[in-house]
């Protein structure tokens, strides 16, 4: 099926490429709806208590884990000079990347799945009614009551810092399994709060099966399934609601005339599914959502492209998964987020390693603002999109453009500058 592919050929020689979904529809059937978002959205509104007193760095926003959505003109401005690009877009940041409590992307569907779980322990042990003040969770009562249970997940970094934090805060005894080659200083802060980190040879794939298998054996334990949780999903799509909001506040309006384009960093696909679907949720037809992941690791990419979703993975056709974009280092995407990505994802690219630290070095330069590299990869979607399917799509030259900050302010200074000297070595070529 695979042989003679011209477009399989170009994934093995680790080619940058730009893919348009056949299947994409303006408006697609999914299995879920608003109310599955809006039921998330209650109950983070119900945990807000909790979170505002036991992360104070949340009482200005009230308890509710949100980031700025921030206009970034003069990283346009770089942009258009570096690569010569034609657009009239208006270009903004979704700063996930300074998300409180975990900073990324993943503290949204992270931290709700283990709030979901613990909710669910503390009403059936009758400690707790839907009408109570949340901020109770806090109390020595509810943190003997979840040290009674456990919570586990496998990770490449983000998403196990997210479950760790709020999980260990929790009273939860929480283990996270990463593989072996997840950032050391990821592993060390877990450890500093308390958490159990396994680690694991070989690739993320790996590291959620052990944890898994671990799990099963353990009637109180609950397993976060970065390869298939629906609650995972519905925490991330909590966004699109909050995005509107943001668009109401900063008068943009999205229509037919002014369409809006989401670059979203895709590794296993839970968080940039979760928040597609929220965004085709609310937007419908005015939106497109773009995935991208490294050409080393593009696994969501090959099993929509192949229809084999879960079913394939990047080392069957001979990619080595190896990439610096840690959070996106992975072999196999979601059994859940391909086959709902269907028909909502309007296209995706890979992008090699060395564009993410030049986009972290320009963006440092132009906004002040840092990401972790594999955050940056939106920007290389932003480019890459218009650049090749502008002609097919004139909309794309026009609009809102949002990159998704997916990460970043969990990384230690020193970490960043070093990134940030190897964008700028590379920018001086």
């Amino acid at each position: 099926m695979l042989k003679n592919d011209r477009f399989i050929d170009s994934l093995k020689d680790y080619d940058e490429v730009c893919w348009r979904n056949p299947d994409y529809l303006p408006n697609p059937q999914t299995p879920f709806d608003l109310s599955d978002i809006q039921d998330a959205a209650d109950r983070l509104e119900r945990f807000a208590p909790y979170i505002m007193k036991a992360f104070p760095e949340t009482t200005k926003s009230h308890g509710i884990i949100e980031s700025e959505l921030k206009a970034i003109p003069q990283m346009l401005s770089a942009l258009q000079q570096k690569e010569s690009l034609d657009t009239a877009a208006k270009l903004y940041l979704k700063c996930d990347n300074a998300l409180p409590i975990s900073g990324s992307i993943k503290a949204r569907g992270g931290i709700y799945e283990v709030l979901k779980f613990a909710e669910t322990v503390a009403l059936e042990s009758g400690k707790l009614s839907l009408t109570d003040d949340y901020s109770r969770l806090a109390d020595p009562e509810f943190i003997q009551l979840f040290s009674q249970y456990s919570v586990a997940v496998g990770s490449t970094g983000n998403l196990g810092l997210s479950i760790g934090i709020i999980g260990a805060k929790l009273g939860f005894h929480t283990t996270v399994h990463m593989s072996h080659d997840a950032k050391q200083w990821k592993k060390d802060l877990l450890r500093k709060r308390g958490v159990t980190v396994v680690e694991y040879a070989g690739d993320f794939s790996k590291a959620v099966a052990k944890g898994r298998q671990d799990a099963e054996s353990d009637p109180m334990c609950h397993f976060v399934d970065d390869e298939g949780s629906t609650d995972l999903f519905f925490g991330y799509s909590v966004a699109a609601l909050r995005l509107a909001k943001q668009f109401d506040q900063q008068g943009i309006h999205i229509s037919k005339d002014n369409p809006l384009f989401v670059y979203l960093p895709c590794g296993v696909g839970g968080s940039p599914g979760g928040v597609a679907f929220g965004l085709h949720t609310v937007f419908k037809e005015n939106v497109k959502v773009i995935f991208v992941e490294p050409t080393h690791a593009p696994a969501m990419l090959l099993g929509m492209y192949t229809h084999l979703n879960d079913q394939i993975a990047v080392n069957d056709i001979e990619i080595d998964g190896k990439t610096a974009a840690d959070g996106l280092a992975v072999g196999k995407p979601s059994r859940l987020v391909g086959k709902i990505m269907k028909n909502i994802l309007y296209a995706e690219t890979t992008v090699d390693d060395d564009r993410l630290y030049e986009y972290l070095t320009m963006l440092a330069d132009s906004e002040g603002v840092y990401l972790e590299p594999s955050s940056t990869a939106g920007f290389a979607a932003f480019v890459d999109v218009n650049r090749k399917l502008g002609d097919q799509e004139p909309s794309l030259k026009h609009g809102v453009h949002i990159v998704w900050g997916t990460g970043g302010n969990m990384v230690p200074p020193e970490e960043m500058q070093s990134y940030y000297q190897k964008g700028q070595s590379l920018l001086q070529r």
